[in-house]
């Protein structure tokens, strides 16, 4: 039967819009700026159940919590960098197993010692030092896994684990076309914003470490509330092929670093600090040696191709050329075509963007068509 259900309401109040009576209980309401939902329930016949909140803390913690009251029973993992990720439960006691984050790599913490055993004789048969493992899927006696060794310079590597016998065997590649070839390893950087806030970077080299700077691809991701990972990244391969070290960021306003981080991306969008980030980006790579100060181009889809045309108009001497995918040039009539029925959508992106509705002035200032006599460089 259905035990529980979650939804989007147009108020903070926590008020679910329904005068019927309904069997149906709020028990956990996140408010604007604030991030969490069910896990699942813990292994007490639903008395109990494991949540992810933000609430009263910075990043999303794994938390005990009663049912019928919604109190804490107990903090069970809270990361000061990063939200908590996958939880991985018993299949049929749901007990705790593993929790996962990730700020610049995947991290695990056990709570299982047999499952740990597990993932240590994993990482002993990888590849390399460098390999991430993932399971793909367990047999019902979990006796036997898929287990995937993801690589940022190469396809993954699919394996079946065989936990009796403790062997593994191969099972496929996910694209062994590519096997004959060298890849380039994506490096994480630590990036310092210009008002010192740390930003996670991942940067793809087009020639060895230590070698002279060459042109650079700024690569913005979209969202822009998602984010970047470590792993193999087909387009900054083939940027790096053919002479081009490739850098992504995770701005402020990225997901996965907590609320705060992801907030100080609020009314930040074309002239503000999201887009200062990527130029601090630039300009680190510049300073270290990675880049051409002359060669740099900025390349993105969604809100990647708007910082892109932010870029080419507000700061149209940093950058020799743009590449913009379906990016929005005016952030007015992007939030117009959003249907009725996507309102609650609408109304947290007007939060997150900024009034653009009443305050024509302040649309006129992100929104890039309005600056396009500013463009220096070439744009595709």
């Amino acid at each position: 039967r259905i035990r529980s259900k979650a939804g989007s309401i147009d108020n903070d109040n926590g008020d679910n819009g329904s005068e019927e009576d309904t069997e149906w209980r709020d028990v956990f309401h996140y408010p604007y700026g604030e991030e969490g939902g069910l896990i699942n329930f813990c292994p007490d016949d639903g008395k109990t159940g494991y949540i992810t909140s933000s609430l009263g803390r910075e990043t999303t913690a794994l938390l005990k919590v009663d049912m019928t009251t919604g109190e804490t029973l107990e903090e069970i993992y809270c990361n000061s960098k990063a939200n908590v990720g996958g939880i991985t439960l018993q299949r049929d006691t749901k007990e705790l197993r593993a929790i996962t984050y990730n700020y610049a790599r995947t991290e695990r913490v056990f709570y299982d010692d047999e499952l740990k055993k597990d993932y240590d004789f994993l990482m002993s048969t990888a590849p390399d030092s460098e390999t991430e493992i993932g399971v793909a899927s367990r047999s019902l006696d979990e006796m036997k896994w898929v287990v995937t060794y993801f690589s940022s310079n190469g396809p993954t590597s699919y394996v079946i684990y065989d936990k009796m016998h403790q062997t593994v065997t191969p099972l496929f590649v996910s694209n062994p076309k590519l096997l004959p070839y060298k890849f380039a390893p994506m490096e994480i950087v630590d990036i310092p914003a210009r008002d010192g806030l740390p930003l996670v970077g991942y940067l793809t080299r087009a020639v060895e470490k230590g070698g002279p700077p060459t042109p650079l691809i700024l690569l913005v991701h979209g969202g822009p509330w998602a984010r970047d990972y470590w792993g193999f990244n087909p387009r900054a391969q083939w940027f790096a092929n053919r002479g081009y070290a490739t850098l992504q960021v995770n701005f402020r306003g990225s997901t996965g670093y907590g609320k705060t981080f992801l907030h100080k991306g609020d009314k930040q969008w074309g002239v503000g600090d999201m887009q200062h980030d990527l130029t601090d980006s630039v300009e680190f790579a510049i300073r270290e040696g990675i880049a051409d100060k002359d060669k740099i181009c900025i390349y993105g889809g969604s809100y990647g191709g708007y910082a892109c045309l932010a870029g080419l108009t507000f700061t149209p001497d940093l950058y020799k050329c743009g590449v913009d995918i379906v990016g929005p040039s005016n952030i007015k009539t992007l939030l117009d075509s959003i249907p009725d029925y996507w309102a609650p959508l609408r109304n947290g992106m007007l939060l997150k963007i900024g009034d653009v509705d009443s305050d024509e002035e302040f649309n006129k200032k992100i929104s890039p068509l309005f600056h396009v006599d500013k463009i220096k460089a070439p744009l595709l």
